[in-house]
């Protein structure tokens, strides 16, 4: 007999196998001998009582044994005539091209950056010395955006498709099974570079292609349909159909895609900062303690409120964390967020943000569809300006942006290229301003003690999602202007993170397979 239950467990004995068949025996009115397995389904963390406890959603096998289930996909090599270009190797565009081999359709990438491995030499030169390079940095190469800045694996997009089958996959190529059963998986940016070249490793060895340093620089449309593309001004790929999955940062797509008058729109997303606290002082304040047990992870958060009609919120939390610069182009700052699977860091960040619509880009309506885009540009290049032309951040204590005061000295960092003490009150866009402050506010009676002299913003978090949407229809992912043409991902504005990016992939490869198949 099988029967399903929660158990509550205490940090202190979450791997003390024994005491768990207890507890399940226990709730069960059942003879401990009769506990042949427990197997958790679903684990969380509830911190709401006076002491922590791990939450198990359980499979208790009572009198029989678990039978073992085989998750892994066996991918066959490609064997049919049919090919589809993927533009882009980032979480969209390696799971259209593994969806794509199981439909047995080649997939040819074109990556613009470098491999997985490669990429970190020119991360190293962003945090030490200043420089970006366009094509390979935290948001450009193998793996997208998502390698190297932490592979949080929630989403709430759970009707676009088979969030298990995404995360089995992963687990597949290398992941820890925890992330199969964890509330909020994680992966971690010391752990994900091998998972993806296992994943590239995939495409190839079923006959798919993946070719780096391969910026694609035109389109080739003919009579309103897609036939291939040009890559680095010289370069042709034909194919029956053309998927691109670019991230939300390449800018330069935007603008082929208007010479080419594929529809455009200008779409919702949220700018604020990174917000840095000791990660000691959130431990403190979510477990309720000042001594947290060694079993319990670094503490997260979640804070959302409204103000004044849009949404002011926590984005992308990284407890044990750094942050790190995200800038795509010189002359411009970004920062984000990573953790490494450890989360050891002795800080916590995370993106605060407020929700950005038509009527803050509306002095940039002449630029349509680019008006919410130049909006994100211009707040990104005064903030490079701020910080004297370098990836040294601005930042100001939370104390003093509260009070529209300078900070004369700033808290320790995470931040490896530096900061600089600006007047962020000032400079970001007034709505980002009030929208913060209330958000302080409000957090603060949510988390007593997330006001604090030790906590300080880093600006600017400005990449939360894309500023543009390419127009699809709804039924079969193709673009409304051109046949044979599939946006996909967070650059298509269709996604928001790796598993609804990864998940929107998947979909588009499956809308490829059913218009090939006509």
């Amino acid at each position: 007999m099988i029967t399903k239950t929660d158990l509550a467990i205490p940090p202190s004995s979450i791997n003390d196998k024994e005491f768990l068949y207890g507890v399940a025996a226990k709730k069960l009115g059942k003879d401990l001998s009769e506990i042949t397995a427990v197997v958790p389904e679903k684990r969380s963390i509830d911190a709401r009582g006076k002491f922590p406890l791990f939450i198990l959603s359980c499979s208790v096998f009572i009198n029989e044994s678990p039978s073992k289930s085989d998750h892994i996909i066996k991918y066959l090599p490609v064997s049919g005539d049919k090919k589809t270009i993927v533009v882009g190797f980032g979480p969209a565009g390696m799971y259209a091209s593994l969806r794509l081999i199981e439909l047995g359709i080649k997939p040819v990438v074109l990556e613009r950056g470098k491999d997985v491995r490669s990429r970190r030499r020119d991360l190293r030169q962003i945090q030490q010395f200043d420089t970006v390079n366009p094509d390979s940095n935290y948001c450009f190469g193998e793996g997208g955006a998502g390698t190297y800045s932490d592979g949080k694996l929630y989403t709430r997009a759970t009707k676009r498709g088979d969030t298990r089958k995404i995360l089995s996959i992963m687990v597949q190529h290398g992941a820890d099974p925890d992330i199969m059963i964890d509330s909020h998986p994680h992966v971690g940016s010391n752990k994900l570079p091998r998972i993806v070249q296992k994943i590239r490793e995939t495409v190839i060895k079923n006959l798919g292609e993946v070719h780096f340093n391969s910026k694609v620089t035109d389109l080739l449309i003919k009579n309103g349909k897609i036939e291939g593309v040009i890559v680095n001004d010289n370069e042709e790929f034909i194919a029956d159909a053309v998927i691109i999955a670019t991230g939300h940062s390449a800018r330069d797509m935007f603008y082929l895609y208007q010479k080419h008058n594929v529809m455009l729109e200008p779409k919702s997303y949220a700018m604020g900062v990174r917000i840095e606290h000791p990660q000691e002082l959130i431990n403190n304040i979510q477990y309720h303690t000042e001594h947290k047990d060694p079993n319990l992870p670094a503490a997260s958060y979640n804070l959302a409120c409204n103000f004044e009609g849009r949404g002011v919120y926590s984005f992308c939390m990284c407890p044990g964390g750094i942050i790190v610069p995200a800038a795509t182009a010189p002359g411009e700052i970004v920062v984000n967020g990573m953790s490494l699977s450890q989360r050891d860091s002795p800080f916590a960040n995370a993106g605060f943000v407020v929700a950005v619509d038509e009527k803050d880009w509306a002095k940039y309506e002449n630029m349509y569809p680019f008006s919410a885009l130049e909006l994100q540009k211009d707040v990104e290049r005064i903030a490079f300006e701020l910080a004297n032309k370098s990836q040294k951040a601005p930042a100001q204590r939370l104390t003093d942006f509260m009070h529209d005061r300078v900070s004369e000295s700033l808290p320790p960092t995470s931040y490896i290229p530096g900061l600089t003490s600006a007047p962020l009150h000032e400079f970001l866009p007034g709505f980002i301003v009030k929208g913060l402050k209330r958000g302080v506010n409000v957090f603060n009676k949510y988390m007593k003690g997330y006001y604090s002299e030790e906590a300080q913003i880093v600006a600017i978090e400005s990449r939360t999602s894309s500023p543009i949407r390419v127009l699809r229809n709804k039924e079969s992912f193709m673009n409304v202007s051109v046949e044979g043409l599939f946006p996909a991902g967070e650059g298509a504005g269709y996604a928001g993170g790796i598993v609804s990016a990864a998940l929107d992939g998947e979909n588009c490869a499956g809308a490829v397979a059913q218009y090939l198949s006509k």
